[in-house]
This record gives C-alpha cells, structure tokens and sequence, in this order.
C-alpha cells in the first residue's frame, strides 16, 4: 500500500503500541525524530513487515519484527503533526506471546541451591542456598485490612513474621532470609552495615537507619536492611538470583528495575485487582504515584537516530542482542506524577489515605531511578501523546 501525503516531516524513530491477548485489534504507530525527509513530496509506503517514508533525499523506514505484522489496507488516521511526526493507525496482528521474564515467587523453588548476586556489581552476596520453605508474606497492607473487614481487634497486631533457618519469605518488593546460615565466599566480604553520621532535626532517627543498611562491600550499593539480629530484608530490585547450576549474566540497571516494577505492578494488578500504587523511599517519603493502565503490550522500537535512544544508552539501556535494529518488549503502560521536592503533595496525601492505593517500598536511590526512568520514556513519546488526565504516559519493558 503507498499513501501520498503531501506535507510532513518524519524522522527515523517508530514506535508501536500493541495490545494483547487478542489476535486481532488496532495498534498505534507514529514515526517521529529529527531527521528531514527534504524536499516535498513525500511518500509512505506500508507493508505487513515495514514502514518507509521516502522523499527524493532521504528515506526513513522501519521494519517490524518476525512476531508482528500490520494489514496495510486498514490504515487510518493518517496525519501529521508539527512537532510529533507522522501518526497513523493499522490492523495488527501478533504473534504467540514471548515468553514474560518470570517473577521471584516462580523462580525461586524449596530444595534448590541458588547464587545471590549484587545487581549493580555482579558480586556474589551468598553462594550455594538451598531453602527448605519460600513462603509468601502478607500483604504490607493487609493489617488496615483487617481493621475494615473484621469484627474483633487484630490478634497479630504486635505479631512479626521472621523466617527460620533455610527459610525464605517473600514480600511485596523484597525478601527476608535468616542471617544465621549465610555461606561465605572465600576471600570475599558479604556485605556489611554502614554508619552514617548525621545532624539534623532527625538525626537520631537517620543515624539508626544508616545503621541498619545492608551494603555491598565492593560497590558499595545499598542491598537491604536487616530486620533483626537474624533477619535480612533484600530488595528484589538490588539482587540478582540465579540457580547455582547458571552463571552470572549481565543486564542493564535500567532494565532491570524497571522489569523487576513492572512484574510487581502486573502481580497486584492480577492478584488484588489494584492498579494504583504509592512507590515510595526506605526513607518514607512518597517519591512517584503510579496508575497502571495496560499490562499487555508488546513495544516495538527501531534504533533510528532517536536523541531519547542515546539517553537510554548512557543510562545503561540496550536492545536485546537478537533483536536486529528492531526491539520488541513486553511491556506495562503506566500514568504516572513525580511527588519529590513536594510536587503534587495534594494528590499523594490523598492517594495516601485511599485504601484502594497500594504502597510499594524500595530503596530511594532506586525510586530516583524509576523517576528517571520514566522520565525518559514519557520523552521519547511524540508530544501529544505525553499526557492524559493530568498524568505523564511511560511505559515499563518487561
């Protein structure tokens, strides 16, 4: 199919936002960038497997990957617009779903040895575990809870969950381990608890913080907390888990917090029926709010000469190896307002007392590179579609 369009300038970066499970349904794609496609007119062809806008200087094209094809005769809305690109809508049809990164309550199994490793470092944090028992913890929520829905006082309200040895009990965004039974590895520091020395208001309360942070003895990451003398609480979002039998394998910490919040995202959504989320700070402060909107995209990209693309880069974010100058992710589609330096205080003391708002807690340099995250992609979207509702768009890749 070849569409004349007589006024537009078009770049090299596509987008296209496909929904699942079905086979069939609509799906958006926009061409956008900073490249100029010179003289008019311009041509936009359009094949089940590509799209290329040509003019007589220059061609900006995009071929879709082997999982993805279009209906070339059910284009429509095909415009432009200054400052976005070209914006158009077609018939998509995706393949069999690709296989979703699986979640720590399915990756992790009783009787197995696994290998902890720091995600920003690669260092061995503890080698050869075998768990007995990796049980679920209670929702952080659940004790609101049952003050709404039950009739006599909580029995467990000064109750705490601590985990026995080979024990392994999994919360929302962490896990907790028994420090008794941690295997060193030769010549090879664990991790240690840092002091930190502060005056302030709160200084007091800071110091004793510090005091209980889990670091990596190499890079010097924040990991966890310990919870008590026996109890050590690692975020899911500073620990890589492999089966002892699997080497380390590296990943980009851009996509590794933002898959690791996603699948936490796309969990209570599925489990709880909840879709907006408070993600805030070891600190306690209120960092982002979160609205989960899809959590069956598939996000196809073309490298191009996208300037969003380079960010990316430097912040640690590739494409996959086997994808060619396309990528394909599965991916959530998310609203989202920044709170730090007290933007949107109204809202978040709103979301904070709405019992339909689920609270998330990672470690607040992990929150500032969420922000940063979404940041980046709610940049790289055309313009007009950066906002709805008040709300900024992002999207998370799985």
């Amino acid at each position: 199919m070849r569409v004349r369009q007589e006024r537009f300038r078009a770049g090299h970066l596509c987008r296209a936002d496909v929904g699942r499970p079905a086979r069939q349904r609509p799906g958006f794609a926009s061409v956008n960038g900073e490249a100029n496609l010179g003289s008019l007119p311009v041509d936009i062809s359009i094949t089940s497997a590509s799209l290329e806008a040509r003019s007589r200087e220059a061609c900006a094209a995009a071929t879709l990957p082997a999982e993805v094809r279009v209906a070339p005769s059910s284009c429509r809305g095909l415009q432009y617009l200054p400052g976005d690109g070209l914006h158009l809508r077609l018939q998509v049809q995706a393949g069999p779903d690709a296989k979703l990164v699986s979640t720590l309550s399915e990756s992790l199994k009783p009787q197995k040895s696994y290998v902890f490793y720091c995600q920003s470092c690669g260092d061995i944090i503890r080698k050869e575990w075998k768990f007995l028992r990796v049980l679920p913890l209670p929702s952080e929520n659940w004790s609101a809870l049952v003050e709404e829905w039950c009739c006599h006082p909580n029995p467990f309200v000064r109750s705490t969950l601590h985990p026995q040895k080979d024990d392994c009990f999994l919360g929302d965004t962490f896990f907790l381990l028994n420090s008794g039974n941690e295997l060193h590895v030769p010549g090879s520091p664990l991790c240690s608890s840092e002091t930190g020395h502060h005056t302030s208001q709160s200084g007091s309360t800071l110091k004793s913080r510090e005091n209980t942070r889990v670091i990596c003895k190499r890079c010097k990451t924040m990991l966890g907390e310990t919870v008590s003398s026996e109890t050590t609480k690692y975020y899911v979002t500073e620990v890589i888990i492999r089966p002892s039998e699997e080497g380390f394998s590296t990943i980009s910490r851009s996509q590794f917090v933002q898959s690791m919040i996603a699948q936490c995202l796309v969990e209570f959504s599925s489990a709880k029926s909840t879709f907006r989320f408070s993600i805030k700070g070891d600190d306690g402060k209120v960092y982002i709010l979160i609205w989960l909107l899809n959590s069956d995209t598939l996000l196809v990209e073309s490298l191009g000469s996208s300037s969003s693309h380079s960010v990316f880069t430097l912040f640690g974010d590739t494409l996959r190896p086997d994808s060619g100058p396309v990528g394909t992710w599965n991916a959530v589609k998310v609203l989202y307002q920044p709170c730090i330096k007290s933007r949107n205080k109204d809202l978040a003391d709103a979301w904070e007392n709405d019992i339909g708002v689920h609270p998330l807690t990672f470690p607040s340099e992990t929150c500032l590179e969420l922000l940063l995250i979404l940041g980046l992609s709610n940049t790289s979207l055309p313009s007009s579609l950066r906002c709805m509702n008040s709300f900024q768009v992002a999207f998370l890749k799985m």
